[in-house]
């Protein structure tokens, strides 16, 4: 049994690191500097220990108690293209299914029962994916953000190798799908600024703020990089945050690449324990506005517990900081199809817990000058979400 374990965490962990050709690629890139990827901002040190022992205690609503009510979807629900033009279904954590004038796109597709090279330890999810995977519509391409667990789930590639035409991904993360099945010839790397097109469809990687790493024990660490994506067809424009803390390069791509219909934008998983690679709701709403976005769609929250905060916090300050800046937003339950031009208005559909403010925990980001941080955002909130909730 423990053998068997021991196998399972090693195909988890994918690829070694990179040798030959690979290597040169990745040599090649200014992001590529003393034998890693690093930030264009760099990011203060997180200490593990630290981090693992606030995760440890949590709280006491750092996950659901009953069942999160989902929207069962089926390969039925997509036959129809959306009238608009473009559609998105959150899938829970950063999975979400984009139709995008006429494509389909997967975005870091997760579909295991826990984010984690084990079977049977590591965050397990809230609830069970809306979608199964073999209902899954036919699919131009699967984008991927970075190498994480909860983003790149080797079980979910191994099933969809051979279904998925074209896998699209930041650099050195195309050696994690060959080792577990996919033709490296349905695979692109992309380094930031790349581009790569489907016909109309331009596929843009993004910078972003972050790491990488799947070894438990760091030994792989940043030998990948990470990445946001800009989806852009003939009349509709995305954006795809992936994991990132908040940085200069949003309203780059905001000038270069937008504006953008809809963001779908990193909400939860913060702590200021680690401010400078994950956003916290209200930096995710100054990223959306320097991106230049439409439609705000929370993801990365509400599936896996990631961090010690109330399970239903993100969102809560996200109501908050979106209401005050003045940028709409949706929040999808899981399953739930979502058109930007049809969107009328937020449906409370998660309970009333308590949680902590923007003045109680707030992400500050290292290396911005004070204009950029967000500066309001009161964390001011109805009484009714400081009792005892349901």
């Amino acid at each position: 049994m423990t053998k068997k374990k021991g196998k399972a965490s090693r195909a988890a962990s994918g690829a070694p690191r990179a040798t030959g050709e690979r290597l040169e690629l990745l040599k090649r890139s200014p992001q590529w500097r003393g034998g890693t990827f690093v930030n264009t901002l760099p990011k203060r040190p997180v200490s593990v220990s630290k981090a693992l022992l606030k995760l440890l205690r949590g709280n006491g609503h750092a996950q659901p108690v009953g069942a999160i009510p989902i929207v069962e979807r089926s390969a039925d629900d997509y036959v129809q293209a959306p009238e608009s033009g473009l559609r998105v279904t959150w899938l829970g954590h950063s999975t979400s299914l984009i139709e995008i004038d006429g494509r389909r796109l997967l975005l870091d597709p997760v579909w295991s029962e826990r984010a984690s090279p084990f079977a049977r330890l590591g965050p397990k999810r809230f609830h069970r994916p809306p979608l199964a995977l073999g209902q899954l519509p036919a699919l131009d391409a699967v984008l991927i953000s970075h190498d994480h667990y909860d983003h790149l789930d080797h079980r979910t590639i191994a099933q969809l190798a051979t279904k998925v035409p074209l896998f699209v991904v930041p650099l050195g993360v195309g050696a994690h799908l060959v080792h577990w099945g996919v033709a490296k010839e349905r695979i692109v790397e992309l380094d930031w600024w790349q581009e790569h097109k489907l016909d109309e469809l331009v596929l843009t990687a993004t910078p972003a703020r972050h790491f990488s790493g799947r070894s438990v024990v760091m030994a792989n660490q940043d030998s990948t990089l990470w990445a946001g994506w800009a989806i852009a067809g003939h009349t509709h424009r995305v954006f795809f945050s992936g994991d990132s803390g908040l940085c200069p390069e949003f309203a780059e791509i905001g000038e270069r690449l937008g504006p953008f219909d809809l963001t779908l934008m990193e909400t939860g998983a913060y702590d200021p324990l680690w401010p400078d690679v994950h956003m916290g709701p209200e930096q995710a709403i100054t990223a959306h506005q320097m991106l230049r976005g439409g439609l705000f769609v929370p993801v990365h929250w509400g599936t896996f517990k990631l961090a010690s905060h109330g399970w239903t916090e993100p969102v809560e300050r996200l109501m908050v900081a979106a209401k005050e800046a003045g940028v709409v937003i949706a929040v999808p339950r899981p399953g739930a199809l979502v058109e930007p031009a049809n969107f009328t208005e937020v449906e409370r559909w998660w309970p009333l817990l308590p949680w902590q403010g923007v003045d109680e925990t707030r992400i500050t980001s290292t290396g911005l000058d004070s204009e950029e941080q967000p500066t309001s955002y009161t964390g001011t909130r109805p009484s009714a979400c400081l009792g005892k909730g349901s």
